[in-house]
């Protein structure tokens, strides 16, 4: 059984850390693009201010879910891949 503080994490959990993370990477380009454009256009406006704030929010997001994935992996890197069955032969009683 495994002890109490180690976090106990689904395979599936952890692809959908890695998807929601690639969705942040994503919201932080965007926005900071929309950012870009809006500051060249119409610098100080709100639409520019909001725009930041969306890439702070992102940002925050991503560095979170990055830092939870990364202590996932250490504390799950000295675990067995798999539990496989010793290699001998199982050889029959003897009457």
């Amino acid at each position: 059984m495994a002890p109490k503080s180690e976090p106990l994490m689904s395979l599936r959990a952890v692809r959908q850390l890695r998807r929601i993370r690639a969705f942040y990477a994503a919201g932080v380009l965007l926005w900071g693009a929309a950012a870009a454009s809006s500051g060249w256009d119409h610098s100080g406006s709100r639409q520019m201010w909001v725009c930041l704030l969306l890439v702070a929010v992102f940002t925050g997001l991503l560095t979170t879910t990055s830092l939870l994935l990364r202590r996932l992996r250490t504390t799950r890197s000295h675990e067995p891949r798999r539990h496989a069955a010793p290699r001998r032969a199982i050889a029959p009683r003897p009457a």
